[in-house]
């Protein structure tokens, strides 16, 4: 029973601390570091390399070698009365095509900063994520919510008529001759 040919021989200085300070013992195989601070610094490597190599295959022009074509982004002088004008958003795993108006950009703003905070439209109280949407298109609290709680002016008897006159069709039985 050797123990030098597989490494398990006890250090005779005792264990030793990891050198990052976390509290964990580290060993001589792994720079004394404990085995999470190891693992750790190994990804962090890899991810250095990796984004190194990416970096150089950008500034060179060429592609991971999948096929695809680098989307290359600048500047460009439009007039105004251009309408149609693809722009191209990229995100980490994705590529999204998007038209854009020459002032698409301002209305979205615009939009999102006329919206504020969600408020019932008849006692003007916030409701947040806890508002009811009527069929009549308004937001209301829990108190508001039904159509005779507030003047709706959506029409659910002539909605209900639709929908059962939808569901059952009219089954006619076909003329017999008389004998």
């Amino acid at each position: 029973m050797e123990h030098d040919e597989t490494g398990c021989q006890p250090h005779p200085e005792g264990p030793i601390l990891c050198i990052n300070n976390c509290g964990f013992f580290g060993s001589a195989a792994t720079m004394n570091m404990c085995s999470k601070c190891h693992k750790d610094l190994v990804l962090k490597q890899e991810q250095a390399k990796l984004a190194a190599s990416s970096i150089e295959n950008i500034v060179n022009g060429s592609s991971s070698g999948s096929g695809k074509q680098p989307v290359v982004a600048g500047t460009v002088d439009v007039p105004v009365d251009s309408v149609d004008v693809p722009v191209y958003l990229v995100e980490a795993k994705a590529i999204a095509l998007l038209p854009s108006h020459a002032s698409g950009s301002v209305e979205i703003g615009e939009a999102k900063a006329e919206e504020g905070p969600n408020r019932c439209n008849t006692c003007k109280k916030r409701v947040g994520l806890t508002g009811f949407k009527c069929r009549c298109g308004n937001l209301f609290c829990g108190s508001h919510r039904y159509s005779d709680k507030h003047d709706c002016p959506f029409d659910y008897r002539t909605a209900a008529r639709d929908a059962l006159a939808k569901a059952n069709p009219v089954v006619k039985a076909e003329k017999l001759d008389k004998i």
